[in-house]
């Protein structure tokens, strides 16, 4: 396994800076869900150069690219592509300056806040590694990059759209994720990694009114207030603290004027768990408490629960986890691999393992300046730092992405490495 690293690692030292180029690339040019089309092109284009079978407009832009190189396993990697509606602050000399139209109409402007940027980047140098050392490995390598990982909708996309007819049945999938966190480090876990999530529109009826005839009305306004207030007592009065559940309301809009009552308010909510059966409580504790509101407020009309967007839980298998862990300990110093909790976050990477019925494992890369993740924890201000989705989240470029294309080379060698 050594050789093989070190002969990797002088590949990739003459690699980096064109990867290095694309990445600052596709940071400056962000695209938001299902509008990855600049993103796949590039993509496309880099592993039909370095001699992989490209399919390319599954799920729409989603991208697949096949090395076949003799018997042996078969290894499924994935990388999502897509940006997010976030004015970029992070001032970085190739920062995003991009506006564009999303798919209601609005005019948003678009940055890689959460660093897909940085796992097309990853994921497009550890192809490159594996395609520049075929003499030391055996077995198919599939690369996945993924749309819309923004919205839960991406990874449904390419499997809907017959992902698993058209590439080789993987053995394993893997993934991995930048995070706040020392640059470099590896954070793994066996059993859940991210959590469930359910993002939720309420829409709550009542009968609009002037301003000043409220005994004519059914206020939209003080429903949906009550409703907001009252939805914040499921997670602490009716889940254990031992059990692990957030419930936000990202949103709450009603009326567009000071003196009239409007006629409906539209509350969005997101939901996140470890657990299915904590989350199958909250779920029906939120119908209840919106229906109960909306009666004791007299709304001429029951409202209506869409659901928005919804994740499973990322669960790692214990025997591939352990597997690609042996091979982080060859890759990587004691210090730089740690086991981590699972996290709040929530991601769709866990659809493909789940429909090919193969086993899978997800991991996190630290991405924060070293120095400045060991000031903010000796200060206890680690909390403090800019996460993913914050403008101004900005992974330092190295050793970041050295150590996500090594990381994802390691983890898929201990398949394909003979």
């Amino acid at each position: 396994m050594n050789e093989r690293i070190q002969s990797a690692t002088t590949v990739l030292k003459k690699l980096l800076p064109e990867i290095e180029s694309t990445y600052k690339l596709i940071h400056s040019h962000p695209e938001l869900s299902m509008q990855e089309y600049e993103t796949a092109d590039l993509v496309a284009k880099n592993l039909d150069r370095s001699g992989f079978e490209v399919l390319t407009g599954i799920g729409k832009t989603g991208v697949a690219g096949i090395l076949r190189n003799g018997d042996g396993p078969t290894v499924m990697t994935r990388a999502d592509m897509d940006a997010l509606p976030v004015k970029e602050g992070t001032g970085l000399p190739y920062a995003s300056k991009v506006i564009t139209t999303d798919e209601e109409g609005k005019t948003v402007p678009v940055m890689h806040a959460c660093g897909h940027d940085m796992h097309v980047a990853w994921l497009l140098g550890a192809a490159s590694l594996f395609a520049s050392n075929r003499n030391i490995w055996k077995g198919t390598l599939i690369v996945i990059f993924q749309p819309a990982e923004e919205t839960a909708a991406g990874s449904r996309a390419m499997i809907n759209d017959g992902l698993f007819r058209k590439i080789p049945k993987p053995d394993v999938v893997l993934g991995q994720h930048v995070m706040v966190g020392s640059a470099g480090v590896i954070g793994w876990r066996d059993g859940v990694v991210t959590s469930t999530a359910d993002s939720l529109e309420i829409k709550m009826f009542g009968r609009g009114a002037h301003g000043s005839m409220p005994q004519s009305s059914v206020d939209p306004v003080i429903m949906s207030a009550s409703t907001a207030l009252r939805l914040q007592t499921i997670v602490s009065r009716e889940i254990s603290p031992s059990d692990f559940a957030v419930l936000t309301i990202g949103s709450l809009q009603a009326g567009t004027k000071e003196n009239v009552i409007p006629d409906e308010a539209v509350l969005k909510l997101n939901i996140r768990t470890l657990d299915e059966n904590v989350r199958a409580h909250i779920l029906s504790a939120v119908e209840r408490i919106v229906y109960s509101e909306a009666s004791a407020s007299g709304a001429p009309k029951k409202p209506e629960i869409r659901s928005i967007e919804h994740y499973s839980l990322v669960r790692n298998d214990s025997k591939a986890t352990e597997k690609a862990v042996e091979s982080f300990k060859s890759c990587f110093p004691s210090e730089e691999l740690k086991e981590v909790q699972p996290t709040s976050a929530s991601e769709d990477f866990g659809n493909f393992g789940d429909e090919a019925n193969v086993p899978s494992v997800f991991w996190f890369v630290g991405g924060t300046d070293p120095d400045e993740f060991a000031r903010a924890e000796k200060d206890g201000k680690i909390g403090e730092i800019p996460t993913n989705h914050n403008p101004c989240f900005a992974p330092v470029i190295h050793p970041t992405l050295e150590a996500g294309i090594k990381a994802m080379y390691c983890a898929a060698g201990a398949w394909l490495f003979q």
